[in-house]
């Protein structure tokens, strides 16, 4: 097995057909996320899955709306305060968590994206969405079949990473 390949094939896909991906897929995505590191096994992450209009309300939050529009579904990714130790150990989880999903979706032929900018108006969304003050968000997710292929990957040599 080979992970470095689907590692530097993943992109990130902003345009969507409009095809449904099945709850199932939905649910496999999600436990990839939920089987990402975590220190003490604390899991931090909550989800929520919008699809449809309730997916839509939320693209008011960001400048990237036309991306959840776009997308089949969006996973918002959530940091449960309560179940925290160490906020920026659990943010790092988090992003395990993110990477393991977004891995999985790609090998399963469905595009992602994941959306940050959005968290500038956390508040709004979550207040929007009736959430609960002990979760906090972290991520959006865009799901959805591929209707452009990604753009082509570069990064910089192992060399101008290395401290010496």
């Amino acid at each position: 097995m080979d992970i470095l390949e689907p590692i530097k094939q993943r992109r990130s896909i902003r345009k969507f057909k409009k095809d449904s991906i099945p709850t199932e897929v939905i649910d496999k995505i999600l436990e990839a996320g939920s089987w990402a590191p975590s220190g003490l096994n604390n899991q931090p992450w909550r989800f929520m899955v919008l699809e449809a209009n309730e997916k839509d309300a939320i693209a008011q939050f960001t400048k990237y709306s036309s991306i959840i529009k776009a997308a089949d579904k969006i996973i918002l990714v959530f940091m449960d305060k309560d179940a925290s130790y160490s906020y920026e150990k659990d943010l790092m989880a988090i992003g395990a968590c993110i990477q393991n999903m977004l891995l999985y979706a790609h090998k399963q032929g469905i595009g992602s994206c994941w959306l940050g900018e959005i968290l500038n108006q956390r508040k709004e969304v979550q207040k929007h969405l009736g959430i609960l003050e002990n979760l906090e968000l972290e991520a959006v997710i865009a799901l959805g079949y591929p209707a452009e292929k990604g753009e082509k990957g570069e990064r910089l040599a192992l060399n101008k990473l290395m401290i010496k």
